[in-house]
């Protein structure tokens, strides 16, 4: 009996000793201590240990959630193409804002999404709008430049939206209609400059149209223009040459193509007069084109063979190489006339001194303003200003040249008259006269 008990007792011994073991295998001590920066720091005992090792921290850190505020203040949001422009300068966000004065707006951001299935909205602000904002210009949904081509590539169709952010949290706006930057056929800000051009060209046709009918208008007397006819006589009574210098400028220039114009005219009388004509070109197109104009010439007025390709000729490319050749020809052939149009720089006094020291008759215009000095110093007439442009048409008497010029006085008039209104309201302080006739860019 006593052997059966002692069996039992050493039993129950070893039970309670692997109990003891297993709970303190598993069991461990957790303390929770609060922190006042929202983290969490839990003291764990080590587990599977005698007590002899130290505690583990698990420490968590809970960061804040921004919050998403239910309902968004901003309301009818539209997105539209910039007007006036050539859809270079993207689309405009308007929206209205609802919300009460006391709520805590910190601004607006803008979303948007391209018009394709799929797209999500993104942000396209870097920094929030001020509250007071109700509108924004998106410049990045201006389609790219095709360069070097003036066009640009096919506009993506977009969708805006506005989410406004709170102290607590943002709240998204509904969306609005697709739209794409597209290109604009006219310019609204320049309306007056549209009334401007049609008024000027019903002028224009006016004026030609009455002149077709018999009463031409009537320009002032040039007598630079004037003296022409007189300096070819007096070259064909003297059995002498013309000397005709185009100048060096180019054949795009608009002072070259206007001495072409009195070449043609000059060409013209000297061919009826049989009067030889001497024409040293600076640029080899220049020569090409004057060849054209002086052999055509001469078929109108039916002497194709008087006329001589040779008398229009290239010399060269430098400017002070071909001062001094056409100084050497002035010196040599001794011409009765001379005729200096087009574009002059350094070379004109040069030139102009040299045809006065012959006794030459000389007649010269340039648009060159610093040149003109020179001219007025040592020439018989000089052309100033856009009497050189006009001079095709005072030597050809062409009606609608003449009707194109007189257009071109009637409006400088009116913008005369316009300077001087302005000026007076200035003085007066009324409304600036540039405010009324702006051009919007």
């Amino acid at each position: 009996m006593r052997s059966a008990l002692r069996h039992t007792l050493r039993w129950a011994g070893f039970l309670v000793l692997f109990a003891g073991v297993w709970s303190g295998a598993v069991c461990h001590a957790q303390t929770v201590i609060e922190s006042p920066d929202d983290t969490a720091v839990t003291e764990d005992d080590v587990q599977n240990d005698d007590s002899g090792k130290d505690l583990e921290l698990e420490i968590t850190f809970e960061e804040p959630v921004t919050g998403v505020v239910d309902g968004s203040s901003v309301k009818n949001v539209r997105a539209m193409d910039v007007p006036n422009d050539d859809s270079g300068k993207g689309l405009d966000v308007v929206w209205e804002y609802e919300g009460e004065p006391s709520e805590s707006v910190v601004g607006f951001h803008i979303l948007r999404r391209a018009n394709e299935p799929g797209s999500t909205l993104e942000q396209i602000t870097a920094e929030p709008l001020p509250p007071t904002a109700r509108s924004y210009r998106d410049a990045s949904a201006a389609p790219a430049r095709r360069d070097p081509l003036f066009t640009r590539e096919k506009a993506v169709s977009y969708i805006y939206a506005v989410q406004t952010a709170y102290e607590a949290g943002v709240a998204n706006s509904l969306e609005s209609a697709p739209v794409a930057a597209r290109s604009n056929w006219f310019h609204t800000g320049r309306s007056w400059l549209l009334a401007a051009a049609l008024l000027f060209c019903g002028t224009l046709i006016f004026l030609t149209h009455r002149s077709r009918r018999g009463d031409p208008p009537r320009i002032r007397r040039i007598d630079g223009l004037e003296a022409v006819e007189e300096a070819i006589g007096r070259s064909t009574e003297m059995g002498k040459p013309i000397l005709y210098v185009a100048g060096i400028g180019s054949v795009q220039q608009m002072a070259t193509i206007a001495s072409i114009n009195i070449f043609s005219h000059v060409i013209k009388t000297a061919g009826e007069y049989a009067t030889r004509i001497a024409v040293p070109c600076y640029d080899p197109i220049v020569m090409q084109v004057m060849r054209t104009v002086g052999e055509q010439t001469y078929q109108n007025i039916g002497r194709p063979d008087v006329y001589d390709p040779d008398s229009i000729f290239f010399v060269t490319e430098s400017q002070f190489a071909y001062a001094a050749a056409v100084d050497g020809i002035m010196v040599r052939e001794k011409p009765a006339a001379i005729f200096l149009q087009g574009v002059f720089y350094a070379e004109s006094l040069i030139l102009a001194e040299t045809g006065n020291s012959i006794g030459a008759i000389q007649i010269a215009g340039t648009d060159r303003d610093a040149q003109l000095p020179f001219f007025i110093a040592a020439c018989d007439y000089t052309l100033i200003g856009e009497e050189l442009f006009a001079a095709s048409a005072y030597l050809s008497q062409d009606a609608p040249l003449l009707s194109a010029i007189r257009a071109q006085d009637i409006a400088k008039a009116v913008l005369m008259v316009l300077m001087i209104v302005g000026v007076v309201m200035a003085l007066f302080g009324s409304p600036d006269l540039a405010d009324i006739f702006k051009v919007e860019m």
